[in-house]
């Protein structure tokens, strides 16, 4: 399957059809059952609008303490594994013989958004990070390594994949706004986001 490139980000549309995108909900209604979704604070004190969880070896969280990974939930459990069908994925698109530490899971109702930021809290950015996105669709924009240039937008649906890596690696990007009901795949309506990365060598 030949990507999409924008900017140097790697876009698989419809890389999981509607069958693989099922089943990776239930997988996941076990993980959320083990470290259900959060509403995180950042550092200054304000509440994020999505909700986030995680699986795998580490969990990326935030709150007073400062952004960073955690081997445990903020319930001090520790996160469950990652479901299979996103490891297949990563073995797929990026390697082979390492697995990522940690899957990071944002849940976003209607209102959600995520503000340009740079994933940089991983300590090596040689790995990108591979993103998965089911449910309802979500306006995506990309920028590029400074905060405040050019930026171009494109409209994520479910079962598509972004492989952030190279130049794309540490490039500005976000989440503008959720098109509530585009899909049907969530009962509830709303869209979740699944990062895999890998944090320490």
């Amino acid at each position: 399957m030949q990507p999409l490139r924008v900017r140097g980000f790697e876009i698989y549309k419809a890389c999981l059809d509607a069958s693989k995108q099922a089943a990776l909900v239930e997988e996941l209604r076990g993980v959320l059952a083990i470290a259900p979704l959060v509403r995180p604070v950042t550092p200054s004190g304000r509440e994020m609008s999505v909700r986030m969880s995680a699986a795998g070896r580490l969990g990326w969280i935030t709150d007073r303490n400062g952004y960073r990974y955690s081997k445990t939930h903020p319930n001090g459990a520790c996160w469950p594994p990652m479901p299979g069908a996103v490891l297949n994925l990563w073995h797929t698109l990026v390697d082979t013989c390492r697995d990522p530490d940690c899957c990071l899971i944002n849940w976003y109702g209607e209102d959600a958004r995520m503000g340009l930021h740079q994933d940089r809290d991983e300590g090596n950015f040689d790995w990108p990070v591979l993103s998965v996105s089911l449910g309802d669709a979500a306006l995506f924009r990309m920028g590029g390594p400074e905060r405040g240039g050019k930026t171009q937008s494109v409209w994520l649906e479910s079962g598509d994949v972004v492989l952030m890596g190279g130049a794309a690696r540490l490039a500005f990007h976000g989440v503008d706004r959720v098109r509530h009901g585009s899909s049907t795949l969530l009962p509830r309506g709303g869209r979740i986001n699944l990062t895999l990365r890998v944090v320490e060598l």
